[in-house]
């Protein structure tokens, strides 16, 4: 599988996204609860309220290049999840999570958004392998992975774990 996605300052973008860092505006937003006209109207979602509450307790967390970012549609311009690395790397190894919107799932933008984000991160310094543990229970989320080009690589009785490495012979 092939994938391409292009850095224009920090924005990753895709065929049908972009990646953008979350202003400091748009995280008060989300804690003020108060709408933005560039939201879908079913964002934010409840784990887009926890990220935004991490990074407004972690100020730092803002100008991490690998860190989280909104998934905004390139055709409308609207934000429509969020997906995230759980910055430093462990081990040369590093989480990603991803979230989009009920309004907007089952268009493959999980996957897609997953794909540029592990790209990048595996061309950066300091990492090997990108990983997501996902709950057994949660079918959608397994098959986002496996489309996104990560390998089932172990599981317990609750949940599986799917990686990539800068090594697979798999293209992002």
């Amino acid at each position: 599988m092939s994938f391409s996605f292009s850095l224009t300052g920090t924005d990753l973008t895709t065929e049908r996204l972009v990646l953008r860092q979350w202003s400091t505006d748009e995280l008060s937003a989300v804690l003020d609860d108060r709408r933005l006209l560039h939201w879908a109207e079913d964002f934010p979602a409840e784990g887009d309220r926890g990220i935004a509450g991490f990074m407004s307790e972690h100020p730092e967390c803002l100008p991490e290049t690998y860190g989280q970012r909104q998934i905004v549609e390139r055709e409308t311009g609207l934000v429509v999840g969020a997906i995230g690395l759980f910055w430093p790397p462990t081990d040369r190894a590093i989480e990603v999570g991803y979230g989009i919107v009920p309004s907007r799932r089952g268009r493959g933008y999980a996957a897609e958004a997953t794909r540029a984000l592990a790209g990048f991160v595996l061309a950066a310094p300091g990492v090997d392998t990108v990983y997501a543990n996902v709950e057994l229970s949660n079918p959608a989320s397994v098959r986002v992975l496996e489309k996104a080009g990560l390998r089932r690589v172990g599981s317990d009785a609750e949940t599986v774990r799917y990686v990539v490495t800068a090594a697979d012979p798999v293209a992002l």
